[in-house]
């Protein structure tokens, strides 16, 4: 990464400075140059010791000087000619590089840091060490979002959210695999969950309208402290794993609002089975056809009642009620009465998790 960077500002440089300018790494290896031959070059006269030596120094015709964070130089700028206007640019050149280098690798860490913390691949101890070395604000609010492209382009991904928050001192983009990138937003004290899908809204819409790739986003909680991004990056994961078996048309899935799901999520599937089991022990489900299950699905959707839910199936009030019988006969559970309506709705969440076979996190 250093190389591309210094020869970056090398080649910008080489203009406003009419002569040959370069970069030397502690391996005596010539890593940026204006004169690109030169790149890959061996300059032996050039050792550790020599780098060490604090100002600038002068070797075979050129001037010195070292920079770099370690607490001994690993880098030195050169700069053609031993005459004080050489040491002048030396100097600058010195502050300039070492100034972007320290910038670029704090930013590298950092990403580098939140993924760790968000894949849990660093330890609990070690997360505020490294978080004060990175002068990492620790107590602002935070949270984990999971955007999962579903239909590639050629456009990146990764790019268009990138320039989508282009704060990177307090936004952070990570590539997790090829389908997933995780955004870590800061957010003010007292934002609200609509306001979190709101801004979720927004990359699907972008990436959907204006580069025709579509994705999913599942947000989680918000925390504070960084020790509880992965808890807010689990969430994510599941609020869309969830969102796949129970909410498969919703493009943004919050964790808050997974309510009964979340909890058929969490249970083991022997117990699911059990519970199957005991509802529909006067008749399987399998036995309900898909005229009924349909019909069950919008008497539950118009808050069972009889007669909105008939004229919005276009049949008559009679009829509704006769298919409602059926259901009782079949599996002794009558959806007009409350409780017994709750049991079978979370009887067929149950029925429609164990079918999805869903990944845990």
């Amino acid at each position: 990464m250093s190389n591309r960077l210094f020869q970056g500002v090398i080649h910008q440089m080489r203009d406003a400075i009419d002569r040959t300018i370069g970069v030397i790494d502690e391996t005596s290896v010539i890593i940026a140059c204006s004169e690109l031959g030169r790149i890959g070059e061996v300059n032996d006269s050039i050792t550790a010791e020599i780098l060490a030596t604090p100002g600038t120094f002068v070797v075979n015709g050129y001037t010195f000087k070292s920079f770099g964070s370690r607490p001994r130089p690993e880098y030195a700028v050169f700069v053609s000619g031993s005459d004080p206007e050489a040491g002048r640019y030396a100097s600058l050149l010195a502050v300039s590089l070492s100034s972007i280098k320290q910038y670029y690798d704090e930013k590298y860490d950092r990403s580098n840091f939140i993924k760790n913390v968000i894949l849990d691949n660093i330890l609990p101890g070690d997360i505020y060490l490294k978080a004060r070395e990175l002068r990492f604000n620790a107590d602002v609010n935070r949270v984990c979002m999971l955007i999962k492209i579903t239909s590639k382009s050629d456009i990146s991904a990764y790019d268009v959210v990138q320039n989508l928050f282009p704060d990177k001192n307090k936004d952070f983009i990570i590539n997790i695999n090829e389908n997933d990138i995780a955004l870590v937003k800061e957010i003010r004290a007292g934002i609200e969950p609509k306001d979190l899908e709101k801004l979720a809204g927004s990359i699907v819409d972008t990436l959907s309208s204006e580069f025709y790739t579509h994705c999913v986003v599942g947000i989680g909680t918000t925390v504070t402290g960084i020790k509880d991004l992965a808890r807010s990056f689990k969430e994510a994961q599941v609020a869309l794993e969830v969102g796949k078996v129970f909410d498969t048309e919703k493009p943004i899935v919050s964790y808050d609002n997974l309510g009964i799901a979340r909890l058929i999520y969490q249970l083991p599937t022997t117990l699911c089975d059990m519970f199957l089991k005991e509802v529909f022990k006067r008749g399987s489900i399998e036995s309900l056809d898909h005229e009924t299950l349909f019909t069950i699905q919008r008497f539950f959707e118009n808050n069972l009642n009889v007669s909105e839910t008939s004229r919005k199936l276009f049949v008559h009030r009679n009829t509704l009620v006769y298919r409602l019988e059926k259901i009782k006969k079949i599996t002794g559970l009558d959806l007009r009465e409350f409780e017994d309506a709750i049991v079978f709705k979370v009887a067929l969440m149950v029925k429609k998790y164990l079918s999805s076979n869903p990944v845990k996190f």
